[in-house]
């Protein structure tokens, strides 16, 4: 089994402030399902979603609905105005998956994840990372057996490309991409 933890909220800011420079439409949004069918598909196993919520001013119930639908497990957290609520959850969710046999991937480009995900890698368990990699915190690509994984050109989360700027593999350059802008 993998566990798919998102920090729904540390993507979106992301997706909002660092690339669309605006509030995201909901088309703009990523399809979470297809973050589950790719997770399944990759690493060949059932996955299955939990998506972290910071609900200390409520819930967003058409939200949390859509992603019941799509059998995600919806985690509403409250707290004071100081707590990081949902990076207090996914650590110790992290840490508790250390007891478990199961695969990981974290959805956040936050490294105050770094030292439970690090604690998480070892031969007989994969654990992953997805997220804009220009946005991903450094410390991940010197975490030894994580592998990484982008939402828009890995995990194909979006409905259409977005206005991001990608240092380009040489064996990937296409030109007509370039020419046909």
């Amino acid at each position: 089994m993998t566990w798919l933890l998102v920090d729904g909220e540390n993507i979106d800011a992301t997706l909002g402030s660092s690339i669309l420079n605006r509030r995201p439409q909901p088309d703009e949004r990523p399809r979470w399902d297809r973050l589950v069918t790719f997770a399944e598909r990759t690493w060949h196993q059932a996955a299955r979603g939990m998506f972290f919520l910071n609900a200390s001013a409520g819930i967003p119930l058409p939200f949390v609905q859509a992603l019941k639908a799509m059998d995600y497990v919806v985690v509403p957290l409250s707290g004071s105005q100081d707590d990081k609520v949902v990076d207090i959850a996914i650590q110790r969710t992290l840490r508790a998956l250390a007891d478990r046999d199961s695969d990981v991937i974290l959805v956040s480009h936050d490294g105050d994840f770094l030292p439970e995900v690090a604690a998480l890698i070892d031969p007989s368990r994969r654990v992953g990372v997805a997220a804009f990699s220009e946005f991903r915190n450094a410390g991940y690509n010197t975490l030894p057996g994580l592998e990484r994984f982008d939402l828009e050109y890995d995990a194909r989360v979006f409905d259409a490309p977005l206005p991001r700027l990608r240092i380009i593999p040489i064996e990937e350059f296409d030109p007509a991409v370039f020419l046909d802008l």
